[in-house]
C-alpha cells in the first residue's frame, strides 16, 4: 500500500487537482482585479491602491507556480508513456 502512495499515477493526480485549484485562485485574482481596473481611479479607496501592486505581484507569482505545476505534469505523463507502442 504503502508504494501507491508514493506512484507516480497518484501523483499525477494530486498535481492535477493542485493546478485546477491554483487556477480557480488565478481566475478569482483576475477576477477582482479587473473590478479594481475596472471602477477606475476616481472610485478606488486608497486601500484598493495599495493592495493592487501587491495583488498583480501574487497573480504574477501563481502564474508562474502554476507553470511549473504544468511542466511537471507534462514531465510524469510522458515519463509514463511506453516509448515505443507495442
Amino acid at each position: 500500500m504503502d508504494e501507491q502512495l508514493h506512484s507516480p499515477a497518484r501523483r499525477l493526480i494530486e498535481l492535477r487537482i493542485a493546478h485546477a485549484e491554483l487556477d480557480g485562485r488565478i481566475d478569482a485574482l483576475m477576477t477582482a482585479l479587473g473590478v479594481v481596473a475596472a471602477a477606475g481611479p476616481r472610485a478606488l479607496a486608497s486601500d484598493a491602491i495599495a493592495a493592487a501592486p501587491c495583488d498583480e505581484l501574487t497573480l504574477r507569482r501563481l502564474k508562474k507556480q502554476r507553470l511549473a505545476m504544468r511542466d511537471e505534469i507534462a514531465r510524469l505523463e510522458r515519463a509514463s508513456d511506453p516509448d515505443e507502442p507495442a
